[in-house]
């Protein structure tokens, strides 16, 4: 079932963001925009399908959710790959933005998107005014600089540090940068339904840290063709990474472990909560 499940979210978000960006007026900007928007995993947009299911929501009552989480997850992949950021020129398989147009364009259309992202979550379509200003705070916290965009800066820190990070610091890094976009993802649905979100927050913790350690794997052992991005630039950089600091081994058997305590935070939900146990085990096993 996970494997359709995520295909029908890839398919829905990408028609949500289609439309959504259609809005606007014509020209580079909105051209960067969809071109920034296109494909990915969606596994974000997914979690939160998935979390409002949970709660008794259809998908058209959080599909505006699932849209903006990946409007401000692409925002953030076109600063990330800026040459004042991390200086990519591949994402997706395809140019970066700033490649393709110029860096004035890739700015503007990051900024755009980020805009767009919180414009999404005022859709009544999800709910009562005081819902939809609980995931608009909630959005905000995961992306701003108490989560993701501080993890963006820890990281950029940590390119001149006098000495590589430590388990605990780098830890904390990706629990920013990439866990407080999954965490929001993950306790969208919880919070449209007016629900306790501990469970679920519990569960993205360990399943934000495991998909950090599989990208740290996938950068040693996959191919820049399945990545769709550069690979091995935080070696060259001798920054470190979870398989710098822990083996490949070691860095495997964390992932697992982490794996098993999020699908164990979802017993409260019991058999209601399968697929989204199989969206932490394709975590680990994915090759993109």
């Amino acid at each position: 079932m996970f494997p359709e499940r995520l295909a029908a979210a890839q398919r829905g978000v990408q028609s949500a963001l289609d439309a959504a960006i259609a809005q606007f007026p014509g020209g580079q900007l909105r051209d960067a925009m969809g071109y920034a928007a296109k494909g990915g995993k969606r596994l974000r947009a997914f979690l939160v399908l998935e979390s409002a299911a949970l709660h008794g929501l259809s998908v058209a009552q959080a599909m505006p959710a699932a849209a903006a989480v990946e409007a401000l997850h692409a925002y953030s992949l076109v600063h990330d790959d800026l040459p004042s950021m991390d200086n990519d020129d591949l994402r997706r398989g395809q140019p970066t933005v700033h490649v393709k147009w110029d860096e004035a364009t890739a700015v503007l259309a990051g900024d755009a998107l980020q805009a767009l992202a919180f414009d999404l979550c005022c859709d009544p379509a999800l709910g009562s005014p005081a819902r939809r200003v609980a995931l608009v705070a909630a959005l905000a916290h995961a992306s701003g600089a108490a989560g993701m965009v501080y993890g963006q800066a820890l990281d950029i820190a940590a390119e001149t540090a006098p000495a590589p990070l430590n388990l605990a610091e780098i830890t904390t890094l990706q629990a920013g940068k990439t866990g407080a976009l999954i965490s929001f993802a993950a306790e969208a649905g919880a919070i449209l339904a007016g629900a306790d979100r501990a469970p679920l927050a519990a569960y993205a913790k360990a399943l934000g840290l495991a998909f950090q350690i599989a990208d740290d794997i996938l950068d040693v052992t996959g191919t820049e063709a399945q990545a769709g991005k550069r690979l091995g630039k935080d070696a060259q950089a001798g920054k470190a990474t979870f398989v710098t600091l822990l083996g490949l081994d070691g860095a495997r058997a964390r992932a697992d472990a982490l794996v098993e305590d999020a699908c164990a935070a979802l017993a409260p939900y019991g058999t209601k909560a399968q697929t989204l146990r199989d969206a932490a085990r394709f975590v680990i096993s994915r090759q993109t």
